[in-house]
């Protein structure tokens, strides 16, 4: 079993591999602020930066991602990609699952959306053995993300799912709670991270 995760990681950690990686999310990053385009067309803009939520999480990690080919880690990115792109994957997809519940009926763009954004939310996770913030980066990281839901769910900001808008103040609790979820595991990989440093040392 461990020879077949270490090939597994031999084969994600490959420059190769994470040249393919970074033109996918390059792809998902442009699609998802075209996405959103019709959205920000009826948005103030001192407010456009925190509407495209999913593709500004994929584009952190594609930096991230830039980062690691370079030889840096950009560790704020690093968290940022973290936090954001496990919290907006699994938003997605609970919000998808919701409306097919909702309405009994999801479009195949809508099924596209929930296998794409749980994807975005497993790279995250498996690549944080590469990711090197520490506690301050996760702060900042927090900070942004939960102001961003006070953006989305008090200035009512958040993506618009025209089915569950009568669900706002549930999903506003939900995504809170996400968040602090995501912010938790990001704190858990630093503290992964630093115990086997120690052990190393």
């Amino acid at each position: 079993m461990s020879s077949i995760k270490n090939m597994a990681w031999l084969i994600l950690s490959h420059k190769s591999f994470l040249w393919i990686l970074l033109f996918v999310n390059i792809f998902g990053t442009v699609y998802g602020y075209d996405w959103y385009m019709w959205q920000l067309e009826m948005t103030d803009s001192i407010f456009w930066i925190f509407v495209p939520d999913s593709p500004t999480a994929s584009l952190f990690f594609l930096l991230a991602i830039i980062g690691w080919l370079i030889g840096k880690n950009f560790k704020l990115i690093e968290a940022l990609a973290l936090i954001t792109l496990v919290k907006y994957g699994l938003w997605a997809v609970v919000m998808n699952l919701l409306t097919f519940m909702e309405t009994g009926y999801l479009d195949p763009v809508g099924w596209m959306l929930i296998g794409s954004h749980f994807a975005m939310a497993v790279q995250a996770v498996l690549y944080s053995p590469f990711y090197k913030f520490d506690f301050r980066h996760i702060v900042i990281a927090a900070i942004w993300t939960l102001h961003n839901d006070v953006i989305d769910y008090v200035f009512g900001q958040m993506p618009i799912y025209y089915d569950l808008m009568k669900h706002m103040n549930e999903i506003g609790y939900f995504t809170f709670w996400l968040s602090i979820a995501c912010i938790l595991l990001a704190y858990a990989v630093w503290k992964i991270r630093v115990k086997r440093e120690a052990v190393i040392a």
